[in-house]
C-alpha cells in the first residue's frame, strides 16, 4: 500500500532524478560514448511508465524494487565502462537507495544503500584494482555520499511517517482513529460489494467511564483506556481493525464476519475487558453489533444500526451485547 500511495507524490521527485540524471547523460556523452545514452533509454522510458506497470501488477512492491536494482546495476556498468574507481558516475549510484525511501520502509533503503557500496566497491576494483588501491579517493567520497544521501532521505521519511501517525493514529491508545476512517470504509464496503463478502461493524463503550475519571482521577482513566485499546488490538486478527471514534468509544470492523460471528467477536471482547480489569479498574462494556453482505454493506446504514443497538444494550442495564436487528442480546452471567 506504500508504494502504490507514494507514486502521485513521488512523481514530481522521480522525473526531477530522471531527468538529472539524462541530461547528465547526453551532456557528457561526447566524453563517455554514446552507448551511455543508449543504455539510459529504456531506463527512462520504464520510469516515465512505472505507475502504469504498479497499477497492473499484484506485487507493485516487488516491480518498485525491480527496477531499482536495475537501475543499481546499469549505474554499475556504466561507471565501469567511464573510468572504473575514477568514474564521474560514481556518485550517481547514491541515487538509488535515494528513490527507495520514497516508496519503502527504512530496512529497505539501508539495503539498497549497502548494495549500492558494494557495487562501487566493485566496480572500482573490478575495473582496476592497482588504480583503486592507488588513488581511493573517488571510492571514498561516492562512498560517503550514499552514506549522506541515505541518511538524509531517511531521515525525512521517518519524519513523514511519524506526521502520517500522528494524522491516523490516536495518540492516547495508539489505535486507529476517526480521520482514517473514510478511504478504509470506501475500499472494504466496494470489496465486499464485488465479491458478495460479509462486514459486520461493532460499536463498542465502556460502561460509566465518567465515573471512574471522577472517582480516581484522568490519569487512571487514561490508563483505562490504554489497557482497553491493548486488549482490543490483542484480541483481533490483523485485517481486523480498531478504532477509538470518541472518548470512550471504539468502532471495530470485520470483513469477512456475518452477524452471529459479529456477536461471538464483540461478547470475547466484553467478557476480556472485565476479565483483565483495564488500568486495575472493575470495568464493563456495552455493545451493539449490525452486519450486511454483499450490495447492501453501507458503512453509514451499518453504523446507525449499530448505534441504536448500542443505545438498547445501555437502556436495558448495560454489561452486554445486543444485535442490531434483533431485541435479542448476550448478556453477561
Amino acid at each position: 500500500m506504500r508504494v502504490l500511495e507514494a507514486s502521485a507524490r513521488s512523481g514530481r521527485a522521480r522525473l526531477i532524478i530522471a531527468g538529472s540524471i539524462g541530461v547528465g547523460v547526453f551532456v557528457t556523452a561526447p566524453w563517455n560514448g554514446l552507448w551511455t545514452v543508449a543504455m539510459f533509454i529504456p531506463v527512462g522510458i520504464h520510469l516515465a511508465t512505472m505507475d502504469r506497470w504498479l497499477q497492473r501488477s499484484e506485487s507493485p512492491e516487488l516491480v518498485a524494487f525491480g527496477t531499482l536494482v536495475v537501475m543499481l546495476v546499469l549505474t554499475g556498468v556504466g561507471a565501469a565502462g567511464t573510468g572504473g574507481p575514477h568514474s564521474p558516475v560514481l556518485p550517481w549510484m547514491a541515487l538509488v537507495p535515494a528513490m527507495a525511501t520514497l516508496r519503502f520502509r527504512f530496512e529497505v533503503s539501508v539495503f539498497l544503500a549497502g548494495l549500492a557500496a558494494i557495487g562501487i566497491a566493485a566496480v572500482g576494483f573490478g575495473v582496476d584494482a592497482r588504480a583503486a588501491l592507488d588513488d581511493p579517493v573517488p571510492m571514498v567520497a561516492a562512498l560517503v555520499m550514499v552514506a549522506n544521501i541515505a541518511g538524509v532521505c531517511s531521515a525525512l521519511m521517518f519524519g513523514e511517517l511519524e506526521h502520517r501517525d500522528r494524522a491516523v493514529l490516536d495518540p492516547l491508545t495508539g489505535l486507529l482513529n476517526r480521520a482514517s476512517l473514510d478511504n478504509r470504509v470506501a475500499e472494504i464496503e466496494q470489496q465486499a460489494q464485488v465479491t458478495g463478502g460479509d462486514l459486520a461493524l461493532v460499536l463498542l463503550d465502556l460502561d460509566r467511564f465518567k465515573a471512574i475519571n471522577d472517582e480516581f482521577g484522568h490519569d487512571r482513566g487514561d490508563a483505562v483506556l490504554r489497557d482497553a485499546a491493548y486488549e482490543l488490538r490483542k484480541s483481533l486478527r490483523t485485517f481486523e481493525l480498531a478504532y477509538r471514534i470518541g472518548g470512550e468509544e471504539f468502532l471495530l470492523l470485520l470483513p469477512g464476519a456475518d452477524l452471529e460471528t459479529g456477536l461471538d467477536i464483540a461478547e470475547r471482547l466484553r467478557a476480556r475487558l472485565a476479565l483483565t480489569r483495564p488500568g486495575d479498574v472493575k470495568l464493563t462494556a456495552s455493545a451493539g453489533v449490525a452486519a450486511a453482505s454483499g450490495a447492501a454493506v453501507s458503512y453509514d446504514r451499518l453504523f446507525r444500526e449499530a448505534d441504536a443497538a448500542l443505545l438498547r444494550a445501555k437502556r436495558d442495564g448495560r454489561n452486554r451485547v445486543v444485535a442490531a436487528d434483533a431485541p435479542r442480546a448476550v448478556v453477561a452471567a
